[in-house]
């Protein structure tokens, strides 16, 4: 296939999803625009595009001359409340593929939601309805419960009708990878959790659930959910399902916090049943943070821009185990493979490189 005749448009490419997925596409030739309110100008052959997805006129001027033959939606804006979710969250794309229609250039849609769509939204986060047995699959019904990304997925598939390009939905556990100021960014949370320990003497302090810290859980590599959209948007048996993503191993928070540790140099706190969230934890750490930051000449002095310990709570305090079962993408031969571990570590490895931790 020549590459050079797919033009990708990225959908929020500053993120952690985002930004990977346009260094995937580029990597495999593609002509790659990424859409923001902010454009990142850091990867080499990526076209930014600035643009407002809540403005319509915002839209038309900046994709006048863009005819993307791939649409990959990645981004979302958080609200209050769920119905506010819903309601912002679809019109952001239904006001693209509104914008793109006249044109008729798109081939495939690809939409990021995730496990949110298995466990309820944040209002109602694993705790409300009959939540499905794990590991979750795609085949299992909607919860009856207002949920933006049930809303996403209708804006695509009546735009699909409409305009007759085919799609995909890409369901990742919780998304490792480098991207700063994220909202939902556990393995850059952790970093700096760690760094934080290191450098007031502390033990790793697990913040979450026995349930999250004894059962079996997987994550989602940035690179290997990036490898997942591109496959399923060029590949015929891949078109029109939905997908769940992980990194293809699994594991438990109980073995995994200990070697998170051990890469820090400081030692891991055995979890004695009490959930301490981590935001109560970081709450009071603004200004550890300043003074690591100009004592080791970090980037970024505001610990608010670099942790998002609401999200991280989120995952890690669940009263469930919960895993994806991968077999849908397996069948119709999506093989990639990422290691867990190794997820996190390049992940430090670079935030240190980058002057993003000590």
């Amino acid at each position: 296939m020549d590459n050079r005749k797919n033009i990708a448009l990225v959908v929020g490419a500053t993120g952690i999803t985002g930004s990977n997925l346009a260094g995937e596409l580029i990597s495999q030739g593609w002509i790659v625009y990424g859409l923001s309110r902010t454009p990142n100008n850091n990867i080499p052959k990526l076209l930014p595009v600035k643009a407002d997805l809540l403005d319509t006129n915002s839209l038309h001027t900046a994709l006048e001359e863009i005819s993307p033959t791939h649409v990959y939606f990645t981004t979302w804006m958080r609200n209050d409340t769920e119905e506010e979710n819903i309601r912002v969250n679809s019109a952001l794309v239904r006001n693209l593929l509104d914008v793109l229609a006249p044109k008729a250039s798109v081939k495939h849609v690809a939409l990021v939601t995730g496990l949110k769509h298995y466990l309820g939204p944040f209002e109602a986060y694993a705790k409300e309805g009959k939540l499905p047995e794990t590991p979750v699959r795609e085949e299992h019904p909607r919860l009856p419960l207002p949920n933006f990304y049930y809303a996403q997925e209708d804006e695509v598939y009546k735009a699909s009708e409409r305009d007759g390009f085919t799609w995909s939905i890409h369901r990742p556990h919780t998304v490792i990878g480098y991207a700063v100021g994220n909202l939902m960014n556990m393995g850059v949370t952790l970093a700096v959790y760690a760094s934080i320990c290191k450098e007031t003497g502390r033990r790793l302090i697990w913040p979450g659930s026995a349930e999250q810290w004894n059962g079996i859980s997987d994550v989602t590599d940035a690179r290997i959910l990036a490898k997942q959209l591109v496959w399923a948007s060029t590949t015929e048996s891949a078109k029109n399902q939905a997908f769940n993503i992980a990194n293809g191993d699994v594991f438990r928070w109980k073995w995994l916090w200990k070697r998170l540790a051990d890469w820090f140099g400081i030692e891991a706190a055995d979890f004695d049943g009490t959930v301490r969230p981590l935001e109560k934890e970081l709450n009071h750490e603004g200004q550890i943070w300043k003074e690591m930051s100009k004592k080791y000449g970090l980037k970024e002095d505001n610990l608010d821009k670099l942790a998002s310990a609401w999200h991280t709570d989120l995952d890690l305090g669940r009263p469930l185990e919960v895993m994806c079962d991968m077999s849908a993408s397996r069948k119709s031969g999506f093989t990639a493979y990422q290691n867990t571990e190794d997820s996190f570590t390049e992940l430090f490895e670079k935030l240190r490189i980058e002057r993003l931790i000590p």
